[in-house]
């Protein structure tokens, strides 16, 4: 069986869900961000509070310090967004 792409799966989420995504990443193209943007647009009332970012210089894995795809100033702008959507989430 082949599991279902996260595009699929978007408008049965009862979540909000923050994405960040690197503009230069050739393994998630820009135009599968937008549907999921799209997906989570016409989902449920908290999925319709989903954010996007995308960074546009960034590659795939641009928060990995390990890696040379790392990109300090998106990796730690991400970061900030990441714990401020946890807190505005009550997590």
């Amino acid at each position: 069986m082949t599991p279902a792409h996260p595009v699929d799966l978007a408008g049965k989420l009862n979540a909000p869900v923050l994405g960040l995504y690197g503009g230069q990443d050739t393994g998630i193209p820009l135009d599968t961000v937008d549907k999921m943007k799209a997906a989570l647009a016409i989902g449920s009332v908290a999925a319709k509070k989903s954010e996007f970012v995308v960074y546009p210089d960034a590659p795939h894995a641009f928060h990995a310090d390990y890696r040379p795809s790392y990109r300090k100033d998106a990796a730690e702008d991400g970061w900030k967004r990441c714990l401020a959507w946890f807190k505005a989430q009550g997590v």
